[in-house]
């Protein structure tokens, strides 16, 4: 078994549950190629998540890998609430209530309660709703008081706390529940390195999320799950305010159509790319792998062509957390990356990169970093990082040059493992001297196989060993025996 973890260049997210509870299963899904795990907020209790983040931390310990932790918060998901007698059949053309009342009694074949009270304001005669991913459609007839008076479109089977919808989006209800700022606070409490906060409408959502982090002790990074539909129209406003996007695909595809989902999905890639930020697409990327242990063509096509249009990462849900073959799933995963990567070899043309946006000293390094290395040819390019800012301003300008990424701080380096091509490593100085510094990490790579005598390589850093945000310097070195390094120029 081999995770070909130094040539992927796509990062591989996994959701944990029941299934990578099993003994052994972690290590597993690590040893595949798993770098971030996921832990959906949305289920289980808080000592829940307490134990999978510590089990994680542990089973990368062992494997000798380090692996991010995201916690997903749930998000003000609209959903039905609960049956008197189990699950109902609605068929096309019957009447149907959802009653908007605090105490709406238990469900039957005409009506059922709904958690978001203030649905009655949010839709008018004619709105289409869809239930449980869009399975079952109704559309509104008329709102009389608290109850919101429907007709059967897609008639199925409905069960206890499916999700609802409203066709093209538009509910007002608050991205942050009480329960995501509870959660927020287990998030800073457990050391996630991401929090993804759902339904996000804007980005004073996201600066909100981040203001209740940082209070609460909390460094992660923010991620944006782009699945409104109301999201679309202040896209560049969101991913400005987040640190990741996620292209969720599952509720998104409900609000606007899966007619509209491919291009949508290449249009937020490109712009989060664009505007230096890290991009993962999920759900239903494997679907099929919940029960077999193969996936299908047209899966393997789906994830193949997400990693074509440059996403950073692509993520396993129910594969994972619940699904038959969880190692199988993430193996699976790396392999049709590594197909993708391999046919698709990105092109080294950097004229093309003049959406990018230039607000800082190490965003023009990182550019320059680039340049440099499509012109002269080089094995590497080393980011001698405090923070990461420096490799996600690389990663950004896509080419086949792996990046190293080399910082003292376990936080950093785990923030960093959802960035495409870089490869974080621990490295520690015991020197101020910026010179000694690059040509240490040099040999350590080296000594890691990283590199070979001949190589030539691009070492980026500040003047000031130390201080975050301070990369203004680039360095072509050349490997030489036993990884002594020769100074080619300084620029």
């Amino acid at each position: 078994m081999t995770t070909d973890t130094h040539s992927r260049r796509t990062k591989i997210v996994a959701t944990l549950g029941p299934a990578t509870d099993a003994p052994g299963m972690l290590e597993k899904i690590i040893t595949e190629g798993v770098d971030v795990v996921r832990l959906n907020l949305s289920h289980g209790q808080s000592d829940d998540h307490r134990a999978r983040a510590a089990a994680v931390r542990k089973a990368a310990e062992k494997v000798g890998r380090e692996v991010g932790v995201l916690a997903d918060l749930q998000g003000p998901k609209i959903r039905v609430e609960r049956f008197a007698n189990g699950p109902v059949e609605l068929r096309e053309g019957d009447p149907f209530v959802l009653d908007c009342r605090v105490d709406a009694p238990a469900g039957d074949a005409t009506r059922v309660g709904v958690s978001y009270l203030g649905l009655p304001g949010d839709v008018k005669a004619d709105d289409v709703l869809l239930l449980d991913d869009g399975l079952v459609a109704m559309k509104v007839e008329e709102v009389v008081g608290t109850e919101v008076r429907c007709r059967v479109v897609i008639g199925g089977r409905l069960s206890d706390r499916k999700g609802l919808n409203r066709q093209g989006g538009g509910l007002s209800v608050s991205a942050l529940s009480e329960k995501d700022k509870a959660d927020i606070k287990l998030a800073a409490e457990i050391g996630a390195d991401f929090l993804a906060v759902s339904f996000v409408r804007s980005g004073a959502d996201m600066e909100q999320a981040r203001r209740l982090l940082h209070e609460a002790g909390g460094k992660a990074s923010l991620v944006a799950k782009i699945e409104r539909a109301d999201a679309i129209p202040v896209l560049g406003e969101i991913i400005d305010a987040s640190d990741v996007v996620m292209v969720a695909r599952g509720d998104l595809g409900v609000e606007i159509g899966d007619a509209e989902l491919p291009g949508l999905q290449k249009k937020i890639i490109r712009e989060a790319v664009q505007r230096n930020r890290a991009v993962i697409t999920a759900t239903q990327m494997l679907q099929s792998m919940v029960r077999s242990p193969i996936p299908t063509r047209a899966e393997v096509l789906d994830v193949a062509n997400a990693v074509i249009d440059g996403t950073d990462a692509v993520m396993l849900s129910e594969e994972s957390a619940a699904g038959a073959h969880p190692d199988k799933a993430v193996a699976a995963l790396r392999r049709i990356c590594l197909g993708a990567e391999r046919q698709f070899e990105p092109k080294e043309d950097l004229t093309t990169t003049a959406g990018h946006r230039l607000d800082r000293t190490d965003q023009a390094i990182a550019l320059a970093a680039m340049l440099l290395a499509s012109e002269v040819g080089v094995r590497a390019i080393v980011a001698l990082t405090e923070s990461g800012a420096t490799a996600q301003w690389l990663s950004r300008y896509r080419s086949a040059v792996p990046i190293y990424a080399l910082s003292p701080f376990d936080d950093a380096r785990r923030r960093m493992l959802v960035f495409r091509d870089v490869q974080p490593v621990k490295f520690t100085h015991d020197t101020l001297n910026t010179s000694v510094s690059a040509r240490e990490a040099v040999r350590q790579l080296f000594a890691a196989g990283k590199l070979s005598e001949g190589d030539r390589v691009v070492v980026t850093h500040g003047d000031h060993i130390g201080r975050g945000g301070g990369t203004n310097t680039l360095r072509l070195l050349s490997v030489g025996a036993d990884g002594m390094v020769e100074s080619l120029r300084d620029l």
